[in-house]
């Protein structure tokens, strides 16, 4: 055994001690449905920001969607990082941080498929949402352990299988012991080694080609005819294809607005200023982390050489991030640290994903209806059964889609783009005109799930349909938002109005006068 090997495995076993020291510190918390799924709506700015950022940002983006755009795109792949940041957290936090927090709390719900139920009165809206959540988390959690795999046999020669079961088995310990919380100040935790290691990783990458502006002399001087004849294209401010482009930011930023376990976020915290910290502290955890990850997939290129091919001779794309780090020659201890890079990643998305799904079926599939009477400590038993139901499910599924030969479901950004189409199409319109409108109708709600959930189902199995710019999950993804935001205004004033007492009982919370002091609200 090797010095190199050593230190690899030394810094592994501190990062996992650490998690499961986190989650056994926080089992105090997790004590009823409040404490393991909101933390006692009482989390911190840092830790409520890093928890949206690392959630928000897996291996599916430094491994999958880095990888792939980057190739795709050029540098030009980092307006993807920018539009993450600007839309998907600073946008996010200022328009439906407060709203989402305050109304939550005045309905009493926990998971956004309760408030859907609260908010339009309806047992059939709740559970419509709960299984259309359960449904499409479980391809985005595969993808998760397969970005690893890729990394982890180039850093340890691993077998794939081993790697996802010793992630999932970890993630399932620490987020059993301790819920949200435990998840949170993990989740803060793996924010600081996700910064520390993209800048580490990227200088490294940059200096083994000569420097920043040699490496980009490289890229231009890259050609590929059958993705652009213009000169230059990798290197070019909006890329060789700025329509398909656009469509990969819309989807990847506007559709945090719409995904269960993003807005969830929003329910825990716990005041005001937190809200405006919040904000400016995600957005740069998303500046830094998902700016840095497509600007470093940008030059992928640079190392085509090494990239592998399927049997029809295309590229295999979750494949380039690890053969640019490989081909890097990247020192032992910047090589682990890159390895707990993309676990913290993918372990801090797959902790928030499972609580999300567990918490869904619990309280808003089972709960009144399947089981009639279930108190908090039966309530909390019943998710940390479904935290080992769902991470065991997306692992089996996540071994079975390597091997799969469905070029379809083959790629990780394919797998994220199936998943957050589906969920943000069905939920973002809804939940944002649910906050915001007071003549949103039950309807309106059914229609947006309905075509954003089978839009991309259709997408899925009948690919072929579609013109070719919708046959691609991205593209189609973007779509079911658009459309989703369009759908929910134009079906509720074509429906009956809702009930005027229900809507006014909503938004009272909106009304409630609280006291501030003086230098934040003028008399």
């Amino acid at each position: 055994m090797n010095f190199d090997f050593v230190i690899k495995i030394a810094m592994l076993v501190l990062f996992f001690g650490i998690m499961i020291g986190v989650g056994i510190y926080c089992r105090k918390n997790a004590t009823d449905v409040n404490g393991f799924v909101l933390g006692g709506r009482s989390v911190g700015p840092w830790l409520t920001a890093f928890a949206y950022g690392t959630s928000y940002f897996s291996a599916v983006i430094f491994i999958g969607y880095a990888g792939q755009f980057g190739w795709k795109f050029g540098i030009a792949s980092t307006w993807i990082g920018i539009g993450n940041a600007l839309i998907g957290s600073f946008l996010a936090w200022a328009i439906l941080g407060r709203r989402t927090r305050i109304m939550t709390q005045h309905l009493n719900s926990a998971t956004m498929p309760e408030f859907f139920g609260k908010r339009f009165n309806s047992n059939g809206l709740k559970i419509g949402a709960s299984v259309i959540t359960f449904i499409f988390l479980i391809p985005y959690t595969a993808s998760l352990y397969n970005g690893l795999s890729r990394l982890f046999s180039k850093a340890f020669n691993i077998d794939y299988v081993w790697c996802i079961i010793a992630m999932s088995v970890l993630t399932g310990i620490y987020v059993i012991a301790g819920g949200y919380m435990a998840t949170a100040i993990n989740d803060f935790i793996q924010g600081i080694i996700m910064i520390f290691g993209i800048v580490a990783v990227i200088a490294a990458v940059l200096m083994n080609q000569g420097g920043f502006m040699e490496a980009l002399n490289g890229l231009a001087k890259v050609e590929d005819p059958l993705v652009s004849s213009a000169p230059g294209a990798f290197n070019s401010f909006f890329g060789p294809d700025p329509l398909n482009l656009l469509g990969v930011v819309i989807l990847t930023s506007l559709g945090t607005w719409g995904l269960p376990q993003m807005v969830q976020k929003f329910y825990a915290i716990k005041h005001e200023r937190d809200i405006r910290k919040g904000m400016v502290i995600s957005t740069a955890f998303a500046v830094i982390v998902a700016g840095g990850c497509y600007f470093l997939g940008g030059f992928g290129r640079l190392f085509g050489e090494f990239v592998e091919t399927d049997a029809k001779g295309g590229v295999v794309f979750d494949s380039i991030i690890p053969n640019m780090l490989d081909n890097s020659h990247l020192p032992a201890i910047l090589m682990a640290i890159v390895v707990i890079l993309v676990l913290s990643a993918s372990m801090s998305t797959l902790s928030s994903l499972v609580i999300a799904s567990s918490s869904t079926l619990t309280i808003d599939l089972l709960k009144g209806t399947v089981i009639k009477k279930m108190n908090e400590k039966k309530q909390v038993l019943i998710i940390r059964i479904f935290v080992v139901v769902f991470i065991a499910i997306s692992a089996f599924i996540a071994i079975y889609q390597v091997n799969s030969k469905n070029e379809s479901v083959k790629f990780i950004a394919q797998l994220m783009g199936v998943s957050w189409g589906a969920l943000a199409g069905a939920f973002l319109a809804p939940f944002l005109y649910g906050l915001y409108w007071k003549k949103t109708t039950k309807l309106a709600c059914w229609v947006s799930f309905i075509f954003g959930a089978g839009i991309m189902l259709l997408n899925l199995f009948a690919r072929s349909i579609f013109p070719t710019f919708l046959q691609s999950p991205i593209n189609c993804g973007a779509l079911a938002m658009i459309a989703g935001l369009i759908i929910v205004p134009v079906v509720s004033l074509l429906t009956p109005k809702p009930d005027k007492k229900l809507v006014e009982d909503a938004f009272a919370c909106y009304e409630k006068q609280v006291p501030a002091k003086q230098k934040n609200s003028l008399d």
